[in-house]
């Protein structure tokens, strides 16, 4: 909610839990629900490869490794933004 009441263009979610296949898609779920599903959901963690593909299916934008250098996300953020 806090994210559709601020109008974020984009949300990111670090998980290192192992729950990306529960979270994500509840997110991708809630935001579709309340007609904010045009903002973006990145994220990274602990994703395994072959988990990935099935997440960006979802609509997710990017999946970044753990230990991915921060200027390649921000690098990211601002090629995907500007459209």
């Amino acid at each position: 909610n806090a994210a559709i009441d601020e109008d974020v263009d984009a949300i990111g979610l670090s998980i290192l839990s192992g729950a990306h296949k529960t979270i994500f898609p509840k997110i991708m779920g809630i935001l579709k629900e309340k007609g904010a599903s045009d903002i973006l959901v990145f994220g990274g963690g602990t994703i395994p490869k072959k988990d990935r593909v099935e997440l960006e299916s979802l609509g997710i934008g990017e999946i970044f490794t753990t230990g991915t250098d921060t200027h390649a996300i921000i690098d990211y953020l601002d090629r995907t933004l500007e459209r």
